[in-house]
This record gives C-alpha cells, sequence and structure tokens, in this order.
C-alpha cells in the first residue's frame, strides 16, 4: 500500500460525519448526536489540536467518510478527526476563507473537494491531496472567464465554498462591494463537477428583456460589481432548489447611478440548482445605502404550525431583523410589511421610501437608540463615549437612516450586524432556531469628493459606535447574545449574554457580552456550541433554557462555527477553528484546529489502517519540497500496462487522468471505444488487451 493511495482504506465502518459547512445541505446546523448532552457538558476536554501557518482563517471543517478536510490561509489539510495527524495537505495561497464542499464522485471519479484559490475554483481528488485531473485546467477552472465585461481585468476571489448538487457546483464570488461601482459581474453560476464545464448562469444584475431590469437604469447593469453571494448558499436537495443570499450592489454606499430598488441586491433568490431559472425571490433592502449585505447561509426547515407542515427557509441579517418565508413560495410565514423610512438629501441619490421589515418575530440586535443608553458602567469608557458622541456632533436616527452631509448620524446596527455570515442553527426536534447577534452601532456622513459622495468620519469609511483601540462599544451592555426563536410562534424563546469582555470584567463590569462574528450549531444532547466571540473562548448553552453550561479558553478567538462528529473510537468530538478570524473584531494570532470530547467516554481502538495510513502519508512527505506535491499515480504492473501507457497516456491527457477512475469493465469499454474513435491508436485486439487490463486493475 502506497504513501499516496493508504488512507483510502480508512473508512472500516463510517461514523456520523459533518459533511458540509451547514452539516446538511440545508444548513440547519444540527446533528442527531446525543453523547455530549446538558448532564456532562461541563467535563469537556481538550482532546487534540492542530495548528497551521498565519492566522486569519473563519473556515469550518467537515468530516466525510472519516476523514477530515478544512483549509487555512496556506493550503488545504486532510486530517485523521479522531487525533488531528496529518494525512495529506496541498499547499496553495489563497485559499477560501470560509471552507470547502465535498463532492462524492460519479462515473468512477474519485470524490473531491472544492474550495477558492484566488480567482480559480481548486478540485482537489481526497485519495491523493493533488488537483483532480480532468477537471477544467488540471484542476482549476479559472472563474474570471466571462464575468469581467469590458473590463481588462478586475477583483475576482472565491471566498466561500460553493454548493454542491449531485454532478453540479455552484459559485459565488467576493467581486468588491465598494467604489469604484465598475468592477467583474457577481453572477450566480453552475459548473460540471466532473470537467469544469460551464452548465448554467443567473444574472445577479437583469440584463435588458431580463425580469428586474427594471429597477436598474438603461445601462446600469453594464460592469455592475457587488450583487454577488460573496457568503453561503444553501441547497433543498429533494427539490433541487439553491438558495442564494445576496449582497450589496456597487457603490455600497453611494447609488446616484443606479436609481431604484436594483435586483437582485440584497435579495434572497430560489434557484433551480439543475438550470439556474429563477423561482422566487424577495429583497430585504431596497437600494441599500447601508452595505447591508447578506451574507448568512439560508437555513432550511419545517414549521409545523395548525396541523400542516409549511417548508421553511430562515434569513438573519445586518439588520438584525430575522425573515423566514415558505421555501417553495417565498410567501412570509410570519408576515411582512413595508414601512416608511428617512429619506436621503444627498444631491443625486434616490433612496427607497420604505423597507421591508418582518411582523414576527421582533428585531433580535438593537436598531434604535436612546441618549440614556449611552454606555455609563464605568467612568473612563463613559467619558470616552460621551466625547465621542458629543465632539462628532451626532444625531441619532432611525432603522435606515441615511447619512448626512452636516454633522454625523448614529444608528443601529453598524455594517457588521445585527447577525452576520454566521447565520443560524436549527433544533428541529425542540422547534427552535439559534441565532447570535452583537449590538454596535454605525456613525459618519458623507462628503463630496470630485463628482462622487464618499462616506467618512473622523475615524474613516466605517466608524463603528465604540472606542476602536479597546472594541469596547458606546451603548450599555449587553455587546452581544445568543438569541432563541420559537419556529411555531415566531416569538423569541430566550436571550442569553454571550461573551466577556475581560477588561471590563477587571474593573467589576460583567456580564457584558462582546462582539462577535461566527455562528452555532445544535444537538440533540440539548446543547448549542458557539466561539464567535472575541474574547478567544468556546462555549455550550442549553438550547431549551439558553443556561450557559461550559465554556474553555481558545489559543485565538474562533471566528467560525464549530462542528461535532462521532469518531470511529466511539467518541462525540467537538472541534473548531480558532484563527483569529478575518480581521474585523482582533482576536489573537494563532491559527488552530481544537478538538473536545469527554475524556472518560469508553473508548474503542481505531483500525489499525490509520496508523499505517498516517506512517505511509508521512513517508510519501519526506524528502519533498511541499507537504502536498505527491509524485503520479502510476498505473498498477503486469498486463497491458505498457500498451496502456503508449495509447493513453500521449497527447491527449495526463495519465492520472486513467488512474484517478474506478470502473466497472462495462463502463471502461465505453470509454477505451470513445477515446478511439476520437483519434487513439489502438488495433481491436489491443483495446480488447486495454479493456481486460483496466477492468482488473482499476475496475469498482
Amino acid at each position: 500500500m502506497t504513501g499516496l493511495t493508504a488512507f483510502l482504506w480508512l473508512s472500516v465502518s463510517l461514523p456520523a460525519g459533518w459533511p458540509a459547512f451547514g452539516n446538511d445541505p440545508g444548513a440547519m446546523r444540527y446533528s442527531p448526536l446525543r453523547q455530549i448532552h446538558a448532564g456532562n457538558a461541563g467535563r469537556l476536554k481538550p482532546a487534540w489540536t492542530f495548528r497551521m501557518g498565519k492566522p486569519g482563517s473563519e473556515a469550518v471543517p467537515i468530516v466525510v467518510d472519516g476523514v477530515m478536510y478544512l483549509t487555512a490561509p496556506d493550503g488545504v489539510y486532510a486530517l485523521v478527526p479522531e487525533t488531528g495527524e496529518l494525512l495529506w495537505k496541498y499547499e496553495a495561497a489563497p485559499v477560501a476563507l470560509r471552507g470547502l464542499a465535498y463532492w462524492k464522485g460519479s462515473g468512477g471519479l474519485h470524490s473531491r473537494v472544492f474550495t477558492g484559490n484566488g480567482h480559480y475554483l481548486l478540485a482537489l481528488d481526497v485519495t491523493t491531496g493533488r488537483p483532480a485531473p480532468g477537471f477544467a485546467n488540471e484542476g482549476r477552472l479559472d472563474l474570471k472567464q466571462g464575468v469581467l465585461g469590458d473590463l481588462p481585468d478586475a477583483r475576482y476571489v472565491l471566498q466561500s465554498p460553493p454548493a454542491v448538487f449531485g454532478d453540479v457546483v455552484i459559485t459565488g464570488s467576493s467581486n468588491g462591494e465598494g467604489a469604484p461601482a465598475r468592477g467583474a459581474y457577481g453572477d450566480i453560476r453552475g459548473w460540471d463537477a466532473r470537467t469544469g464545464k460551464l452548465l448554467w448562469t443567473f444574472h445577479t444584475v437583469p440584463r435588458p428583456g431580463e425580469a428586474g431590469a427594471e429597477t436598474w437604469p438603461p445601462d446600469g447593469w453594464r460592469n455592475r460589481s457587488g450583487t454577488n453571494v460573496w457568503g453561503f448558499f444553501s441547497v433543498d436537495v429533494k427539490r433541487g432548489i439553491v438558495y442564494a443570499p445576496l449582497g450589496s450592489p456597487t457603490a455600497d454606499f453611494y447609488g446616484k447611478d443606479r436609481p431604484g430598488d436594483n435586483l437582485y441586491g440584497n435579495s434572497l433568490v430560489a434557484l433551480d440548482a439543475r438550470t439556474g431559472r429563477k423561482k422566487w425571490h424577495q429583497q430585504l433592502v431596497h437600494h441599500d445605502i447601508w452595505d447591508y449585505d447578506l451574507a448568512a447561509p439560508p437555513a432550511l426547515f419545517d414549521i409545523r404550525r395548525g396541523g400542516r407542515v409549511i417548508p421553511a427557509v430562515a434569513q438573519i441579517t445586518k439588520m438584525g431583523l430575522l425573515f423566514v418565508f415558505d421555501r417553495l413560495t417565498g410567501e412570509p410565514v410570519y408576515g411582512m410589511e413595508e414601512r416608511p423610512v428617512p429619506q436621503s438629501n444627498v444631491p443625486g441619490e434616490t433612496t427607497s421610501k420604505t423597507q421591508p421589515f418582518p411582523l414576527k418575530p421582533p428585531p433580535l440586535a438593537k436598531n434604535t437608540f436612546r441618549p440614556g443608553e449611552m454606555y455609563d458602567r464605568s467612568p473612563e469608557h463613559a467619558r470616552f463615549c460621551r466625547e465621542l458622541f458629543e465632539n462628532n456632533r451626532m444625531k441619532i436616527g432611525p432603522p435606515y437612516t441615511p447619512l448626512p452631509l452636516e454633522g454625523n448620524a448614529l444608528f443601529f446596527p453598524s455594517t457588521l450586524g445585527g447577525g452576520n455570515w454566521g447565520g443560524v442553527s436549527v433544533d428541529p426536534v425542540l422547534g427552535r432556531l439559534f441565532v447570535n447577534v452583537m449590538h454596535i452601532g454605525q456613525w459618519g456622513h458623507m462628503e463630496k469628493r470630485g463628482e462622487e459622495y464618499v462616506r467618512t468620519s473622523a475615524y474613516g469609511t466605517y466608524a463603528r459606535f465604540w472606542n476602536p483601540q479597546t472594541r469596547v462599544p458606546c451603548s450599555n451592555p449587553p455587546f452581544g447574545e445568543l438569541v432563541a426563536v420559537d419556529l411555531a410562534s415566531g416569538d423569541i424563546a430566550w436571550r442569553s449574554v454571550l461573551g466577556r469582555i475581560e477588561s471590563l470584567e477587571a474593573i467589576g463590569v460583567r456580564d457584558t457580552g462582546s462582539p462577535n462574528l461566527g455562528g452555532s450549531i445544535a444537538t440533540a444532547g440539548g446543547l448549542v456550541f458557539i466561539g464567535a466571540t472575541n474574547d478567544a473562548r468556546l462555549r455550550a448553552y442549553e438550547s431549551g433554557s439558553g443556561k450557559l453550561l461550559w465554556e474553555t479558553k481558545l489559543e485565538a478567538s474562533a471566528h467560525s462555527s464549530p462542528i461535532t462528529y462521532m469518531g470511529r473510537d466511539g467518541r462525540q468530538y467537538v472541534a473548531v477553528m480558532a484563527a483569529g478570524g478575518g480581521g474585523f473584531l482582533g482576536g489573537g494570532v494563532s491559527n488552530a484546529l481544537a478538538a473536545f470530547a469527554l475524556p472518560d467516554a469508553p473508548r474503542k481502538p481505531l483500525p489499525a489502517s490509520v496508523a499505517r495510513a498516517v506512517a505511509a502519508a508521512a513517508e510519501a512527505r519526506r524528502g519533498m519540497p511541499k507537504v502536498g506535491e505527491f509524485p503520479p499515480l502510476a498505473l498498477p504492473p503486469g498486463g497491458a500496462r505498457e500498451l496502456v501507457e503508449k495509447t493513453c497516456g500521449t497527447g491527449c491527457h495526463s495519465m492520472e487522468v486513467v488512474t484517478s477512475r474506478r470502473m466497472s469493465g462495462r463502463e471502461w469499454n465505453a470509454v477505451v471505444r470513445a477515446m478511439v474513435a476520437r483519434g487513439a491508436q489502438a488495433s481491436e485486439p489491443e483495446v480488447q488487451a486495454i479493456i481486460e487490463y483496466l477492468s482488473k486493475t482499476l475496475g469498482r
């Protein structure tokens, strides 16, 4: 058994894993595991830690068929999930900030993981850790093709994992939402997971003649950046629907050149996953000038009300509003209405007269503010906040307050949210939805520069209502909360303080909560696990009551979402990336994946193949310049090996296109004869010999 293929035999009996960022394709982030429960969660201890390169990852690991896969700023890793030992690493930079997606393979092809590699979609064969042969250009697909419009080049990055539906890989992008308005298109596209062939495109800014074009001025679509899915998709596999949360159109703070509602900016869009055809949409911010882009994965679940089951989709927003729709029709489950909002006085800006609000639940994050809510818990920070407010002539505004030309407007939430990309988790048995929010304001004004107006303040473009040195907010606590919503009624079930600020605790100010970015998971053990806070901790709450049951210190803040899985040793693990996140909230200089388990849980020995695989992988790496650079897989010896190398390995493709497949005799017969029909040189006896050899050595 070679070091390259050894861990193909790792999975003897496959445990309950975590196969996608949201566990299920619909992103409920729920696990049926219950070994860890409300009665014993306080006994959790570190199980293992795996450290990587530079910090800054928001990645969510996945566990499939007994192997853990994750991304870090320096590459893609495969680990033994019970021990954290390395199986392989593919060196690449930059790699998607928030993780990767798994494709189980088809047509004799090995399984693959897909992730972003700058403006490329990278496909790695999970058996080798190398780019998947036969996919696009040796495993890398250039996503800039077809989205640059009239521009020779533009920013375009894949920061979050794609969605996978059958053999379709669905990508969004990060193409820039700030000024200038011109940039790469934010189109959503579906690709063949086997070949990288483009299958369909959905124009996120409608072209002339397409539905929604009337919400833009003539030619307003041309080279329009933003309006993109930079966060997460979710998929209703049964119905073949992909749900896309879209970001703001450019420029996200000034829209003189885009009068109108600007579809499909800030919209939840349901698409046919096979064709890209739109089924329905709901725009949650009209003509956005607040950077209130949708980023969180839409969560899919069923609601039982009045004797019927409603297939639902929930979208938490930066505005701190939770919208819940029938995921088949787009109709609001708890009701929704348009409410009047303030209007802009910036010359040329035409804001929407109304914005949508759900009737239930009430706002989950603070979206109003009164002077009496100014921070007053400790003298020094209270003085800073009062002077910040007075010296900058702030005027408090209601939700969707446009920034003025004179003075400064203060409003809640900030561009950080409310909610953010971390999204929600759902316990479908309990009928509860859980979401972390933060209560931070934003302030500033608009200023003319040249022919344009830009958002600015004494603190620059993004002026949060906090001390930028300490990141302590200037409203009274709590600054962060974990909130539970009863799905049957749409009411808030409980709120719990989330996080701490140690500098305030040192002077006696407690129960403050803290700013947070990341998400939670729910388990059948009656628990909600969450990192997210900028105090470098992982916590477990009781899902029924919101009581904090356990917390532990991490090497860095976990601005990500945890996962849980059952190991082959019989232990349930909880793991989270502690890496400080993307820098908005700070939180450490480490980059470590930390796993926890019950120390007293009965443990079974791991299969001997695990140790052999780890040793073989280490041997394969020894002496190589980079950990992920393995030699090509060789054809098995004997039989018609030389004939196959001569016939199949020259001219058309690399030998890995052959060695990466496992097919039946009938399938090899069809493939070989198709190659001969396309020009491969082989007589009929040679064709028969090739088919026999491949069927025996590379069969299923």
